[in-house]
């Protein structure tokens, strides 16, 4: 076989009209045999070439229709699972080696499911439903562990925890996530669903009137216990502690060492011994 031959036997030009017309179109695909495989896998690790990447692409599209099929029960499009399949594919080519004694369509698998589990995971309830490596195996075999629509008994969830090496809480919980629905915040209720707007059921912390005005009363009962302390201070302990933490061109203990002809450890002292003080007499006067 010429260098050549395997990719001049389709055109590389995908269609762009229509989910039909690129289903049909895939399905048109040459497939490779497994020598044509590893030339194209052998020349694109080599080589970086583009068009044996796009062949070992392309003959593969078939497949990921297969496996995006398989997910149409979790009601996202079946264009958009095939486009999330597609990515894993491509991952897949890129890190093939020809060398390993597998055919791509097996080594692919795992990469085209991991893409379509991460897009439904992203997109089938706002709030995204499994974080955890557990949570994410739950999701994709409890609905097809369990046997009837109902929720399960003690006995059904310990035999799945145990099938799925995973605690029974953790079978509960995606249980019951799966049986419940987003809810919008924004549907016109009439006055008697009122009470079902799940708005009226939301904390807002920061419009709370009773805290509001015990943090307004601490602020200002702490504004005038710290004026208070200070005028308590020694005159030279006042005016440490003015330049240094009140003042808008704060001095520096160099610049203080130099005012009152002492060193700069002694105002630092000073300063630590003035902010104790008030720091006791503020305690004493809010408590």
């Amino acid at each position: 076989m010429s260098k050549n031959t395997a990719l001049q036997v389709i055109d590389l030009r995908l269609p762009v009209g229509s989910l039909e017309a690129y289903l049909h179109y895939v399905n048109q695909v040459p497939l490779l045999t497994q020598e044509e495989e590893f030339e194209m896998a052998t020349r694109l690790q080599a080589n970086n070439e583009l068009a044996a990447a796009k062949r070992l692409i392309l003959a593969h599209l078939r497949y990921v229709v297969r496996v995006s099929k398989g997910y149409l029960g979790y009601g996202l499009p079946l264009a958009d699972l095939i486009q999330e399949g597609n990515i894993g594919l491509m991952k897949a080519v890129r890190r093939f080696n020809p060398n390993m004694g597998v055919r791509l369509v097996t080594f692919a698998m795992h990469w085209i499911k991991a893409e379509i589990h991460e897009y439904i995971l992203r997109n089938w309830r706002i709030v995204k439903i499994a974080t955890t490596k557990a949570q994410r195996k739950l999701f994709f075999n409890l609905r097809t562990l369990k046997k009837h629509l109902g929720w399960m008994t003690n006995s059904e969830v310990n035999d799945i925890a145990k099938d799925l090496g995973v605690k029974a809480q953790t079978v509960r919980e995606m249980e019951m996530r799966l049986s419940t629905q987003d809810a919008s915040l924004d549907v016109d209720y009439d006055d008697d669903e009122m009470s079902l707007n799940p708005v009226l059921f939301l904390e807002d912390p920061r419009f709370n009137p009773a805290q509001e005005l015990e943090s307004s009363d601490w602020s200002t009962q702490s504004s005038d216990a710290i004026h208070h302390a200070l005028d308590r201070l020694d005159e030279r302990s006042q005016d440490i502690i003015r330049t240094r933490w009140l003042d808008e061109n704060k001095m520096t203990l160099q610049d203080l060492a130099d005012k009152y002809q002492i060193s700069a450890e002694r105002v630092r002292q000073l300063e630590k011994n003035a902010m104790k003080k008030l720091r006791t007499a503020v305690e004493q006067q809010v408590v």
